[in-house]
């Protein structure tokens, strides 16, 4: 890992210290489980921190260098750090490039939760998408992944596609996971549904009622949220 990249992701955990707050802390890691440590920063407060840091970075800062910080970051033991990784790969998604996409997704199967799932899946992986079409086929393929956050990722990346969503994919991924126990598969799926109805609520409402016996009560839920009665 190159020692500037280690530098930087250093100077960031070292500034992000210097907001910690113990008695916020206990709630935030209570919120998240008890998976991780917190230094305790609320959202708004860490990203006004960080900002001018990000924006002395420019444009255009080489790729393999991010994701060397974004893997450094990833090491530290309190999320706020992995956040801010999130945030650094989310304001430079363009810069990624397909044959970095592992990378990525060994950020995606490590200290894994939603929190840091979700913007990865629904910026990063979005952008590469759109940019690189030759990173659908690996997509395709974590639709049945045994990682269920990669999994996650292949429901949720076309999340704000709207228009330009690809109905056969979205529909093989959503019939790939019907039978998946997992709570946060369920609910992406339901959120997937819920999020395209906005642009198709026909579509939705078909594709619900063609697999009614199948589809779990919580992913329904969650996809009819935003109907109106008829």
């Amino acid at each position: 890992m190159p020692k500037d990249a280690m530098r930087f992701a250093y100077g960031i955990r070292e500034k992000l210290a210097e907001f910690a707050d113990p008695l916020r802390a206990p709630a935030m890691a209570a919120y998240m489980k008890q998976r991780f440590v917190f230094f305790g920063i609320p959202t708004p407060l860490r990203r006004a921190q960080l900002k001018p840091v990000l924006a002395d970075l420019g444009r255009a800062p080489e790729s393999a260098w991010l994701l060397a910080v974004a893997e450094a970051l990833w090491a530290y033991e309190e999320r706020e750090c992995q956040y801010a990784a999130v945030d650094l790969l989310v304001k430079f998604a363009g810069r990624i490039d397909v044959a970095q996409e592992p990378q990525v997704a060994a950020l995606v199967v490590r200290k894994s939760w939603w929190d840091s799932i979700d913007p990865l899946a629904t910026h990063v992986y979005a952008d590469l998408a759109k940019r690189a079409p030759t990173v659908l086929p690996v997509l395709d393929a974590y639709a049945q992944h045994d990682n269920l956050w990669l999994r996650r990722v292949a429901i949720l990346y076309q999340l704000q596609f709207g228009t330009d969503t690809d109905l056969k994919r979205l529909d093989a991924v959503l019939k790939a996971n019907l039978q998946h126990p997992d709570f946060f598969i369920r609910k992406a799926m339901g959120w997937a549904l819920r999020q395209y109805a906005r642009t198709d609520p026909a579509w939705v409402k078909c594709w619900l009622a063609e697999h009614a016996e199948a589809v779990p009560a919580l992913t329904r839920r969650e996809a009819c949220k935003h109907f109106q009665d008829d």
